[in-house]
């Protein structure tokens, strides 16, 4: 039985070793450090699951202030990332994880929640669809080192 509770500081480290997975381009200690940030903000929070105990997914959302595309409201509850490890994908782990998100989001008066993935990032996509996004843009970035 997987239980999900929100994530505390102690919980860094365990989400850093799940997160590694999904964002690579990083160091452990880099994303606990900022993960310990993350949970002691009022703006912030992340979610965990556990399945007997062991770490299995989590998911992150903050508020923007700033313009969210696609959005009419302000403060926008916003998903910045969400993971399922591969033996617990297609349960329905991540509908849960992104439900608590919007949950907490309505709580802090949000009217829209929003997200993102890269343009090639088909499973993303598909799971942002699936469970009621709608696209609001697609964007190319640029940047030259002057």
């Amino acid at each position: 039985m997987e239980k999900i509770r929100r994530a505390q500081v102690k919980d860094a480290e365990t989400r850093a070793l799940l997160a590694i997975q999904m964002w690579e381009d990083h160091e452990v200690a880099e994303l606990a450090d900022e993960f310990r940030e993350i949970v002691e903000k009022d703006d912030a929070v992340c979610f965990i699951t556990f399945a007997e105990d062991r770490p299995v997914a989590f998911a992150q959302c903050q508020l923007r202030y700033d313009y969210v595309e696609g959005t009419e409201s302000s403060p926008v509850g916003y998903l910045e990332g969400i993971f399922v490890s591969e033996d617990y994908r297609k349960k329905g782990l991540a509908a849960k994880l992104l439900a608590e998100c919007e949950k907490w989001a309505k709580g802090k008066d949000c009217t829209e929640f929003a997200s993102d993935c890269e343009l090639d990032n088909e499973s993303s996509l598909r799971f942002h669809l699936a469970l009621g996004f709608e696209e609001a843009n697609r964007v190319i970035c640029f940047r030259k080192t002057l």
